[in-house]
């Protein structure tokens, strides 16, 4: 693994960004993964423009799914909720810049899960029904 990469994760694990609970989040959403016991929560603020004004997030979880939270929660920072949905595991993958397993893989994309689970639920769609574009 690159050293560069592996610091900069282990830098977003012991140093989260934007790891706070957004009052009053038009979108918020949590999930589990429950192999590894990661729980991520995605707060998202938007303006009338359907902009990101604020966003965080809180939760347990192993290096990789909190560094990628953290990272996640850092480039959607003043995106649109149409850029938001255009993310993908592959988005997720080079943000992290290492090779995954699929176990980590898991861990690497809950944070795009439930940041998916959160305008699904924000447009008024039943999450449980929602597709999963992580698998």
């Amino acid at each position: 693994m690159p050293s560069i990469y592996q610091e900069n994760i282990l830098d977003h694990y012991k140093y989260p960004v934007n790891f706070k609970k957004v009052e009053n989040a038009d979108l918020e959403y949590g999930d589990k993964n429950p192999v590894c016991g990661d729980d991520i929560t995605i707060y998202i603020t938007i303006d009338e423009n359907q902009k990101v004004v604020e966003v965080g997030f809180q939760g347990t979880g192993c290096a990789i799914s909190t560094a990628s939270a953290s990272m996640l929660t850092e480039l959607i920072e003043e995106m649109t909720l149409e850029e938001m949905k255009k993310l993908t595991n592959e988005d997720i993958k080079e943000m992290l810049g290492i090779p995954l397993t699929p176990v980590r893989l898991k861990c690497a994309i809950l944070p795009l899960k439930v940041l998916q689970g959160a305008i699904h639920k924000f447009e008024g769609g039943d999450v449980g029904s929602s597709v999963d574009k992580t698998e």
